[in-house]
């Protein structure tokens, strides 16, 4: 079905530990993340939200409960499959930009198609297209040391989006920079997701979280309240 979501989760509870010293992050986790969605996850430490965005990246599994990725049922695949998974349809951009210091911008882009197996012609071909996306190919060539924080983090953009991936997952994406190059890089988020990429953002700043559609709020572990009906883009308080 089209009109299915393209993420649920049902039920979603995580426990670490055995025994006494047990601990459950995740309490009862629903959440339906649709196409073309942009969601901001907040809450306070502790509050399960990087659990849940692990569980979202195919990087951890529920204890409990559904998890449905484009209709799999992703807490039943193998560990390699959801690897596949991981490959196939999900990007992903951290607070640190995670470049490698001595390879162009160019190359740090071309690594996710280097482990593909795929060919020098087609990794540079695809990874100036992704330096493309984010404004960057003037800078194809240089290194990660003579970029801007702004302009690394452009580049850890396009090492997500190389791939061509459904959904990018963006954990603190501005947390390294100043308010001038957060806006920019929530600015190229906002115009990612109205070419159609779903994003789905871990954020501890309102001002951030306001350029989502869809602001999801967590608390001991479950879903608080959700804020729908933003318009991607335009912060809250902003002039847009």
């Amino acid at each position: 079905m089209t009109d299915a979501p393209l993420i649920e989760l049902e039920g979603i509870t995580k426990t670490f530990g055995t025994g006494p010293a047990a601990f459950q992050a995740l309490k009862g986790v629903d959440m339906t993340i649709d196409r073309g969605d942009f969601v901001a996850v907040m809450g306070p430490s502790g509050s399960g939200k990087s659990t849940t965005m692990n569980i979202l990246g195919c990087l951890d599994i529920p204890t409990t409960g559904i998890f449905r990725f484009r209709g799999m049922e992703v807490q039943a695949l193998t560990r390699d499959q959801r690897s596949l998974l991981r490959r196939r349809y999900l990007g992903f951009v951290f607070q640190g930009f995670n470049l490698l210091s001595r390879t162009s911008a160019l190359e740090n882009v071309e690594l996710p198609l280097l482990y593909r197996g795929e060919s020098k012609a087609r990794r540079r071909e695809a990874g100036l297209r992704a330096l493309d996306m984010v404004g960057l190919v003037p800078w194809a060539d240089h290194s990660p040391a003579e970029l801007s924080g702004g302009q690394q983090q452009r580049v850890a953009i396009a090492r997500a989006l190389v791939t061509e991936p459904d959904v990018l997952l963006a954990d603190e994406p501005t947390g390294n920079l100043d308010t001038e190059r957060s806006i920019e890089i929530m600015q190229l988020l906002s115009e990612l997701n109205a070419g159609g990429i779903t994003i789905l953002m871990v954020t501890h700043e309102q001002e951030m979280a306001s350029f989502a559609r869809t602001i999801v709020h967590f608390r001991d572990g479950v879903v608080e309240r959700v804020e729908t009906g933003h318009r991607a883009g335009t912060p809250v308080g902003g002039r847009g």
